[in-house]
C-alpha cells in the first residue's frame, strides 16, 4: 500500500513539473511572438484551453495582447470575455486596442465596465481612455476621467498629463491645457511635443512657436517629431519661420529621417520653393514612397506639370511603386491643367497597380473626368465602379453634375447618398444649393434649410452664405435678408453674393444699400464686392455714387484690379461720361477681352459708332482675340449705325476667321440689321435657314422691322409664330397693334389690344430714375387724372409744353404719354440741379417718340445737357439735337 502511494506521489510530482514547464514554455513563446507581432503565436491558444491553463494570468494576458496586435479586435474581445479573472493589464490592453482601432465609443464603454468591476485603472488605462475622448471631442466625459485621475493619485503623471493636455487643447480649452501642462512634473520631450502638436491643430500657430521657445529655455531637447509639428505651423506663418525651423534642425544635429524630410519637402512646396524641396529630396539616402509622393504633390500643387510628371517617372525609375496618394496628386494636377489625355494614362496605370478599388484614387478620377471631359459619362462610370464611395466621392460627383448642367440629377443623387448611409457634409449641401439656385427651386432650398436647422449646422458660414445666395438668386429677397440677419457672423462673401444677385434681379438701389450693412459689420469692400457696387451705380445712372466708389478704389489700393477698372469703364460709359471712361481704360495695364468689350460697348451705346469700330480694330492690332460678346456689341453697333454691309461682314468673320459659332443672340442682331435696312426677305431667309431653332426674340425682332417698314402680311406671320413660343409676352400684341394702326387698320389694332387685356397682359410699367446729390429718385408712368400732383412735376411738364408751343417749335403731344416717367425724371433734374450740372436719366424701357421729342425741345429752351439711357441705347440731348439723329428705330411710337 505504501509503495503505491509513493508511486502515485512521484507521478503527480512529475506531472506538475511537466505542466509548470509547459506553462513556462508557452509564456516564453507568447512573449516572443507578442514582442515581434508574430501571428503564429496564436497556436498556443489551443493547448492553453486543452490543459485548462486559462487561470494562468500571464499566459492569458500575453495571448490577449497578441490577439489585439495581430488578429483583429473581435477575437481579442472574445478571449477577454472568456478570461475567468481580468487584471488591470487585460482591461488596459482591450481599451487600448479599441482606441487604436478608432472604436472610441467601445473604448469608453469598456472603461465604464472596468470601473464597475472594481478594477483600479493605471496610468496607461487612463491615457488610452483620454485619447478616446480626444477622438470623440467629448470634453465632458474627459473632464470626468480627469476627476478620476485626481482621485486615484495620478495627477502628476506625465503620460496622463500629456493626454489630458491634448484633450483640453483639441476641445478648444487652450488656457486649461496650458495650466495643466504647467502642473506636470518633469515634462519630457514627448509631453512638450504633444502640447505643441495640440496648439498647431487648434490653429494657434504663434503660440506653438512660443511654446517651442519655452521648451528650449526649459532645457528639454526637441526631437524630429517636434520639428515636424513646427513645420506644420510654419506652413501658415510664413516662409521665414519655416527656414528658421530648418536652421534649428541643422544646428541641433537632428537626424533627417524620412518623416522629417517629407515635412520639409511639403513645407517648401507650399511656398513654391521647389528648388529647396528638391534639395531635401536629393539628400535622402534610401528612396521612400511617401517622400517622393510629397515632391510630386508639391510640383502638382504649384501647377508645374512637366516637373511633376518627370518626378513621378523618376520615382518609378528608382523602383518605387507609386501609392494611392501619388496617383491622386497626379490626377489632381490633370484636373487643374485640364489634361484629359494624361488623366487617362494615369487611370490605366492605377488599374495595372491594382488601385482601382482605392477610394482616394476613385475620387481623384471622378474629379478629373468631370473637369477635363465634355461629358459626365466617364466620371459616372468610375463612380459606379467604386466599392466604398465616401462623402467626398458623392460630393465630387454632385458638384461635377452641377458644373455640367445636370442640376436636376443632383437631387436624386443626394437621396441615393442618404439612403446608402452616407451623411452629406457642408460642401455637398452647398453644391446642391447651387443647383437649386440655377433652377430657382424654392421648395428644395427650404427643405435643405430645414435639414440644416435640424442638424444644427446652419451656423456654418459657408453653408449660410450658400443659403443667402440660393434665396437671392431665386428672387426671394426677403428670405435672403432674413438669412443674412440670422447669421452669427457675416463676411465679404455674404455681401458680395447679395450685391451680385440684387444686380441680376435689377434691384440696383438695393444692391448699393448693401454698402451700409458692410460698414456696420466692419467689412471692407474688396476687389470682388466693389465691382458689384460699381455695377449697381452704373445701372442706376448714379454717377456721383460711382465717383465716390472710384475714389474709394484709389484710396484702398484697389484701383489697379482689372475687375474694378473694367467696372468703372462700364459705369462711366453708362452714365454718359465717355472721357472719364477712356481715362480709366488707359489705366488698365494689360486690357483683356472684357476690358476692350467694355470700351467698345460704351462708345457704341453712346452713339460713337465709328469710334467703337475703331477701338475694335485697336483691340485686334494689340493681339486680343474677340469673343462672342465682342460680336454681339459689334452687331448691335452696326444695327444702330445702319452699317448693314459691315454688320454682315462681322457676322461672316465670326466663324470663318475667329472660329466662333454664332448663337441665337447673334442671329437676332443679324435679323435686326437686315430688318432696319428694309431687307425683310433676306431677314426671313436667315430665320428659315439658321442652324438653331428660332426663339421668340428672333420673331419679335423681325416683327419690329415689319412695323417700321409697314409690312403687314409678314408682320402678322411673325407675330403668330412668336406667340406660339411666348403666348404671354405683351410685346407681340403691342407691336402688332402698332403695325395695324400704321397700316390703316384701327379696328384690328383695337381688337389686338382687347385680346391682350382679356389675357390679363399689360405693358411693362415705365420707370425712370436719376441721381441728385447722392440720392436716387425714381418715377413711374401714371395716368394724369388719378395722380396727386403735389410735387409739382406735372405742372412743370405742362408749363414746358406751353413754352415749346409758344416758341413756335413743332411738337404734337400724345395724350396717353403726357406724363411718362422719362419726362418726369428729366424735368425733376432740370428743376433740382444747378444750370451747369448735366442730367442723366435711366429708363427701364425703350424711350417713346413723344418723350424723345419733349426732351429734345426742352434742351432748346434751356442750356442743359440731358442724357437718357433706355433699354436700347444712350440718347444724348443738347440744344435740340440727339445723338441718335432722330432715327425712328431708336424709339417706340408711344
Amino acid at each position: 500500500m505504501t509503495n503505491k502511494v509513493a508511486v502515485a506521489a512521484a507521478f503527480l510530482s512529475r506531472t506538475n513539473e511537466l505542466g509548470y514547464n509547459l506553462q513556462q514554455s508557452c509564456s516564453h513563446i507568447l512573449s516572443f511572438c507578442e514582442s515581434t507581432a508574430l501571428r503564429s503565436g496564436l497556436h498556443i491558444h489551443s493547448p492553453v484551453i486543452k490543459l485548462d491553463l486559462l487561470e494562468n494570468l500571464d499566459l492569458c494576458n500575453n495571448l490577449l495582447s497578441l490577439y489585439s496586435k495581430t488578429d483583429g479586435i473581435w477575437n481579442a474581445r472574445k478571449l477577454f470575455d472568456e478570461m475567468p479573472r481580468k487584471t488591470v493589464f487585460a482591461w488596459t490592453v482591450m481599451i487600448t486596442a479599441y482606441t487604436k482601432s478608432q472604436e472610441l465609443g467601445s473604448a469608453v464603454s469598456l472603461f465604464e465596465e472596468m470601473i464597475a468591476s472594481g478594477t483600479r485603472p493605471n496610468e496607461f488605462t487612463f491615457s488610452s481612455v483620454i485619447r478616446s475622448c480626444v477622438g470623440l471631442r467629448d470634453l465632458n466625459y474627459g473632464a470626468r476621467v480627469h476627476g478620476s485621475v485626481i482621485k486615484t493619485g495620478f495627477e502628476g503623471n506625465s503620460v496622463i498629463g500629456s493626454s489630458l493636455t491634448d484633450l483640453y487643447s483639441k476641445c478648444g480649452q487652450i488656457k486649461e491645457a496650458r495650466e495643466l501642462f504647467s502642473s506636470l512634473q518633469n515634462a519630457d520631450t514627448i509631453s512638450w511635443t504633444m502640447m505643441i502638436s495640440s496648439l498647431v491643430e487648434a490653429r494657434k500657430w504663434r503660440e506653438a512657436l512660443q511654446f517651442f521657445s519655452e521648451m528650449i529655455e526649459a532645457g528639454v531637447p526637441p526631437n524630429e517629431f517636434t520639428f515636424v509639428k513646427l513645420l506644420g505651423a510654419s506652413s501658415f506663418l510664413g516662409l521665414e519661420f519655416g527656414k528658421m525651423i530648418h536652421s534649428n534642425i541643422i544646428v541641433r544635429g537632428i537626424p533627417l529621417n524620412v518623416v522629417l524630410k517629407t515635412s520639409l519637402v511639403d513645407f517648401y512646396s507650399r511656398f513654391s520653393e521647389m528648388g529647396d524641396a528638391v534639395r531635401v529630396l536629393n539628400s535622402c539616402g534610401e528612396p521612400d514612397v511617401f517622400l517622393w509622393t510629397s515632391a510630386v504633390s508639391g510640383f502638382a500643387r504649384n501647377l508645374r506639370a512637366e516637373e511633376a510628371v518627370a518626378t513621378f517617372l523618376d520615382m518609378q525609375g528608382l523602383g518605387l511603386q507609386p501609392n494611392n496618394f501619388t496617383y491622386s496628386a497626379i490626377l489632381s494636377l490633370c484636373s487643374s491643367v485640364r489634361s484629359l489625355d494624361l488623366g487617362k494614362q494615369i487611370h490605366s496605370q492605377t488599374i495595372k497597380a491594382g488601385l482601382e478599388d482605392s477610394t482616394d484614387v476613385g475620387n481623384a478620377l471622378v474629379d478629373m473626368y468631370m473637369k477635363c471631359s465634355a461629358s459626365e459619362v466617364e466620371a459616372s462610370r468610375v463612380f459606379r465602379a467604386m466599392i466604398w464611395p465616401n462623402v467626398v466621392s458623392w460630393t465630387t460627383l454632385i458638384i461635377g453634375l452641377v458644373d455640367h448642367g445636370f442640376e436636376r440629377d443632383c437631387f436624386g443623387l443626394l437621396m441615393e447618398m442618404v439612403t446608402q448611409g452616407v451623411e452629406p457634409n457642408v460642401v455637398t449641401l452647398c453644391g446642391v444649393l447651387r443647383a437649386c439656385s440655377k433652377l430657382k427651386y424654392i421648395r428644395q432650398i427650404s427643405e435643405i434649410h430645414g435639414y440644416l436647422l435640424r442638424r444644427h449646422i446652419d451656423g456654418d458660414i459657408i453653408v449660410a452664405n450658400s443659403l443667402v445666395d440660393a434665396y437671392a438668386s431665386s428672387s426671394k429677397v426677403d428670405y435672403a435678408w432674413n438669412m443674412t440677419r440670422s447669421m452669427d457672423r457675416r463676411d465679404d462673401i455674404t455681401y458680395t453674393s447679395l450685391v451680385t444677385r440684387f444686380n441680376e434681379l435689377g434691384k440696383h438701389d438695393m444692391a448699393i444699400s448693401v454698402i451700409s450693412h458692410m460698414c456696420v459689420d466692419g467689412i471692407r469692400l474688396d476687389q470682388f464686392s466693389l465691382p458689384g457696387f460699381i455695377s449697381g451705380s452704373a445701372n442706376l445712372g448714379a454717377l456721383e455714387t460711382g465717383k465716390h466708389l472710384h475714389c474709394y478704389s484709389v484710396k484702398s489700393g484697389l484701383s489697379s484690379a482689372d475687375s474694378v477698372l473694367n467696372g468703372l469703364v462700364d459705369m462711366y460709359s453708362k452714365c454718359g461720361s465717355l472721357e472719364d471712361a477712356k481715362k480709366v481704360f488707359e489705366e488698365i495695364a494689360r486690357p483683356d477681352v472684357v476690358s476692350w468689350n467694355g470700351l467698345v460697348s460704351g462708345l457704341a451705346s453712346n452713339g460713337c459708332i465709328s469710334s467703337a469700330l475703331s477701338a475694335f480694330e485697336d483691340m485686334r492690332m494689340k493681339g486680343t482675340e474677340p469673343d462672342s460678346v465682342t460680336f454681339l456689341i459689334l452687331l448691335s453697333a452696326c444695327s444702330n449705325g445702319r452699317l448693314t454691309e459691315m454688320g454682315l461682314e462681322y457676322f461672316r468673320s465670326m466663324k470663318e476667321i475667329h472660329n466662333i459659332e454664332p448663337q441665337i443672340e447673334h442671329y437676332a442682331h443679324l435679323v435686326g440689321i437686315l430688318g432696319r435696312a428694309g431687307r425683310l426677305e433676306e431677314a426671313t431667309g436667315v430665320v428659315e435657314t439658321m442652324p438653331l431653332k428660332p426663339n421668340a426674340l428672333i420673331f419679335k425682332t423681325l416683327l419690329r422691322a415689319c412695323r417700321y417698314h409697314r409690312n403687314l402680311s409678314l408682320g402678322e406671320d411673325m407675330a403668330n409664330k412668336g406667340l406660339v413660343l411666348a403666348p404671354f409676352d405683351p410685346a407681340f400684341y403691342i407691336l402688332l397693334a402698332d403695325l395695324y394702326d400704321e397700316s390703316g387698320k384701327p379696328e384690328l389694332a383695337q381688337k389686338t389690344r382687347n385680346l391682350m387685356t382679356e389675357k390679363g397682359l399689360s405693358k411693362k410699367q415705365g420707370q425712370s430714375s436719376l441721381e441728385i446729390q447722392g440720392k436716387v429718385h425714381s418715377f413711374v408712368s401714371e395716368d394724369a387724372t388719378t395722380v396727386d400732383k403735389t410735387n409739382g412735376i406735372y405742372a412743370e411738364i405742362d408749363w414746358i409744353k406751353s413754352e415749346i408751343e409758344r416758341s413756335g417749335y413743332t411738337y404734337r403731344s400724345i395724350k396717353n404719354a403726357s406724363y411718362h416717367s422719362a419726362k418726369q425724371a428729366a424735368v425733376f433734374g432740370l428743376v433740382y440741379t444747378s444750370p451747369q450740372t448735366p442730367v442723366h436719366v435711366v429708363k427701364n424701357k425703350i424711350m417713346c417718340k413723344d418723350c424723345h421729342d419733349f426732351v429734345s425741345h426742352m434742351t432748346r429752351l434751356v442750356d442743359k445737357k440731358i442724357t437718357v439711357r433706355d433699354g436700347n441705347r444712350v440718347h444724348m440731348f443738347n440744344n435740340g439735337e440727339c445723338s441718335c439723329k432722330g432715327d425712328e428705330t431708336s424709339f417706340v411710337s408711344s
